[in-house]
């Protein structure tokens, strides 16, 4: 038997974050729309994947058949050195009033969003990744006393995705060292706008 050696490109850098709020049903249920404008922000330093789910051995015969492994959200706590409060406060679900009065901590109803990451490789590889159905479920707000030389204060952010589609996917992406991707395909093509379907992905390089 052959035995092949493989040199994965490791990982540069991270990049940009990228968010679209999502348009809801009237019940406020999630739908496949989403609003047209999509935001970028180059803010990000740091994010942890966190997968949520159970493992569960099926036994048989005196000895394990089988191990099923089921994710039901996945989380992504994003280190930010800042992030548009007009935003963060959409996220949390806030009120903002006429007059700029923030009223926040009531309970309410956060809205969806589409979250994407890019994650750079060495030799000019990359991942684009969609996380369609999201919600905000925590953020700090941490300030420290400025000294003499300068100090860089962050925040974090955790982005909770959930299953988008009845096959019970979370994430959709691209990855330049895996498979051939689209010809054309650009990180602007990619995040124009949410991508749940392959259909997506062929629409984003010939628009």
């Amino acid at each position: 038997m052959a035995i092949s050696t493989k040199k994965p490109p490791i990982k540069e850098t991270v990049g940009a974050l990228y968010y679209c709020f999502n348009t809801p049903n009237e019940s406020g249920e999630w739908t496949n729309t989403f609003e047209e404008a999509v935001t970028k922000s180059n803010v990000v330093k740091n994010v942890s994947v966190t997968e949520n789910g159970d493992s569960t051995n099926v036994y048989a015969s005196g000895e394990t058949y089988d191990t099923i492994s089921d994710v039901s959200s996945i989380d992504n706590e994003v280190e930010v050195v800042a992030f548009a409060s007009a935003d963060l406060y959409k996220m949390r679900g806030d009120t903002v009033g006429e007059n700029g009065l923030v009223l926040s901590g009531a309970p309410s109803d956060r809205p969806f969003f589409a979250y994407g990451k890019v994650v750079k490789l060495r030799g000019g590889n990359f991942r684009y990744e969609w996380y369609p159905k999201c919600k905000l479920t925590e953020n700090t707000d941490d300030i420290a006393t400025k000294e003499e030389s300068f100090s860089e204060q962050t925040d974090k952010v955790t982005i909770r995705a959930y299953p988008f589609d009845e096959a019970g996917n979370i994430k959709t992406m691209v990855d330049s060292t895996v498979a051939k991707i689209p010809e054309g395909l650009t990180e602007e093509k990619f995040f124009a706008k949410p991508i749940l379907t392959d259909a997506d992905l062929k629409t984003a390089t010939t628009e």
